[in-house]
């Protein structure tokens, strides 16, 4: 499955679809959101809000349905919190569900796809446990931040969609609290996770297991087309999944919690909690604080992303023998190894001409990379542009071998676009994603957050080569 960058979204209307009640209610529990003292919206995505045709709605009807989540038209009533189980950091976990979100709505985006609405921070459901099922405003900014850049730079992922501040004062243990509260939405091309499967499969629930692998099939790929759906709908979730994990490593992202639950069944990262961008080619970055055996490091990460296929494909096992199973996961390596080219020749503005010949070049990079003079962001700007940069940083013997491979390659990227005329790359650190808060927190003041993601939409244009 070769890699494609997202398009800039078209306007469509707004075609509601709601397919997930197919599923029978085994799928989610009915819920209704919190009620809370505060509605202040604060950020709606522009871009995305008319793929779906949401575009027309004023700023206070929005605010009802994304603050108070009255139902869109034809659509869910009431919303529904999905169960699943999961592996969390390798332990098994039958325990957890939508504990702080819940489905909110299904609608058709301007290239038919069935898209899903579903929140965070949106409060209590029957899988919070003991969580208020609320969400820190400075989450949302994150998620925020998280989504706008990963979008940019070619990783397939969920969309911040609304963001609403609330009014509350939140305790946290992980950060200074009382902590202002909000409720986000996000648009993503399914929420059906790994763990969904799992929870199926754990309760040898065999018609469930078929009718959601069908389900699977027919509204995120097209349509099962071979006698075996189970086999069909893994061989196409593996292939997502080490484009994933290229796009992570090519990105230089660190998701930071990559359990089964986080995992969405399309391949689209989304659920972004402790993630950070890692400034160089450093393999055992993490992004958790909590991370202590480095897991979910760096480099670590496609690991993560077979480990995870191999739990989904031990839950398949319920409705399918394991030689066709067990035949892909051997394929991932190769899968992942043949996206890695496809994304960094992509973000070097170079033409891919297949795995056995873009290897060398991706491997001197990494090589030179490696050495750390220079930042992954900063790399990939100066060699993006289409041109041999004059940076001293890239005169040195490491760097002989990947300039001799990057001049045999036909450029696909216009160097005149306006970004390339700073003398900086885009990016995303944690320095800047704690001042951008802190002027928030300290100051009320948005303006830093509005002009980094226009920042950020500047170099999504660039790299896509418009």
């Amino acid at each position: 499955m070769p890699f494609k960058p997202q398009v800039e979204p078209a306007l469509a209307p707004y075609r509601a679809d709601v397919k997930i009640t197919d599923l029978g209610e085994k799928i989610g529990d009915p819920v209704q959101a919190a009620t809370f003292p505060k509605h202040q919206l604060r950020f709606r995505n522009d871009r995305w809000d008319k793929s779906v045709g949401l575009s027309t709605l004023s700023n206070d009807q929005w605010i009802q349905h994304f603050g108070h989540f009255e139902a869109l038209d034809a659509n869910l009533s009431p919303a529904l919190a999905l169960r699943y189980h999961g592996h969390q950091f390798r332990n098994y976990n039958p325990q957890i569900g939508d504990g702080r979100g819940f489905l909110f709505a299904q609608m058709r985006d301007h290239e038919n796809r069935l898209m899903d609405l579903a929140t965070k921070g949106s409060g209590t459901t029957p899988w919070s446990r003991t969580g208020d099922g609320k969400l820190t405003l400075k989450g949302g900014v994150r998620e925020i931040l998280a989504t706008e850049m990963l979008e940019a730079l070619g990783v397939e992922t969920s969309k911040t969609f609304s963001l609403v501040e609330t009014g509350e004062d939140l305790q946290r243990d992980d950060e200074p609290s009382p902590t202002r509260s909000a409720v986000m939405t996000r648009l993503s091309h399914s929420h059906i996770r790994y763990g969904t499967f799992q929870r199926i499969a754990a309760e040898q629930n065999e018609p469930l297991m078929h009718d959601l692998i069908r389900y699977c099939l027919d509204h995120f790929y097209g349509g099962g087309k071979t006698d075996n759906p189970a086999a069909e709908l893994f061989e196409l979730v593996a292939s997502k999944a080490a484009q994933l994990a290229a796009s992570y490593m090519s990105a230089g992202f660190v998701h930071g919690v990559l359990n089964t639950d986080n995992i969405n069944i399309t391949g689209e990262s989304f659920d972004y909690g402790p993630w950070r961008f890692t400034p160089y080619w450093e393999p055992g970055f993490t992004a958790a604080y909590f991370d202590h055996e480095g897991l979910y490091c760096f480099a670590r990460q496609p690991e993560a992303l077979h480990w995870n296929l191999a739990q989904l494909a031990s839950a398949f096992r319920l409705v399918c023998d394991s030689d066709p199973l067990v035949s892909t996961l051997e394929t991932f390596p190769r899968a992942y190894g043949e996206a890695l080219t496809q994304h960094f020749c992509w973000r070097l503005g170079l033409q891919s001409e297949g795995f056995e010949r873009d290897k060398p070049l991706v491997m001197a990079a990494e090589k030179a990379l490696a050495e750390k003079d220079v930042t992954i962001d900063q790399f990939f700007f100066d060699w993006g542009q289409n041109k041999i940069p004059q940076d001293g940083h890239y005169s040195t013997e490491v760097y002989d071998e990947f300039r001799r491979e990057y001049e045999s390659y036909e450029p696909f990227r216009s160097a005149e676009d306006i970004y390339w005329q700073s003398h900086q790359p885009c990016s995303m650190y944690i320095e800047e994603v704690e001042a951008i808060w802190g002027a928030i927190d300290q100051d009320d003041n948005w303006q830093p957050l509005s002009e980094k993601v226009a920042a950020i939409r500047k170099m999504g244009s660039a790299l896509r080569g418009l």
